[in-house]
């Protein structure tokens, strides 16, 4: 199977564009996401808040707090919580090497995006250290700089 196709087949529900801004991240994980019956339907209408959302690990299984899927529209009285702890899957050795990560202070686990891969839910983790509020005026500036040189050479 060719990397095109791969592309072609992650269907992007929703991306954490905060945790960029906010955070240092460090390491990158993929895992799947447990879902209840009508939160797949939800997250298919392209539906989820991830404000506020993090990953812990708890007994060896990681669990992801805070992330928000709203009931479904057309769902009836068996419509899911819609910021319930939902548990992620992973292996084994990815669970033990992200407790092994955050157990540093400071350190933590934040959703970047939630998405489909070959029909299933996926979300995309990493382990993120906070920026302070000089570091995020720095990444700013960077940024207004080097948008500043890209305009620079267009006009050029």
């Amino acid at each position: 199977m060719s990397n095109h196709s791969h592309q072609q087949e992650k269907k992007l529900v929703a991306s954490n564009r905060k945790a960029y801004r906010d955070f240092f991240l460090l390491e990158r994980f993929e895992a799947g996401l447990v879902l209840q019956g009508t939160e797949v339907k939800s997250l298919r209408c392209g539906r989820t808040g991830m404000t506020d959302s993090y990953a812990t690990v708890d007994n060896g299984e990681a669990f992801i707090h805070n992330l928000y899927i709203p009931p479904y529209d057309r769902g009836n009285r068996f419509n899911h919580n819609p910021k319930r702890t939902r548990k992620l899957l992973l292996h084994k050795r990815q669970i033990q090497r992200l407790h092994g990560l955050i157990s540093e202070k400071g350190f933590t686990i934040v959703p970047l995006s939630v998405y489909f891969l070959r029909g299933r839910a996926k979300v995309e983790l990493a382990v993120a250290k906070g920026k302070r509020m000089y570091d995020k005026r720095q990444a700013v500036a960077k940024a207004a700089a080097k948008r500043e040189i890209e305009r620079e050479m267009k006009i050029r």
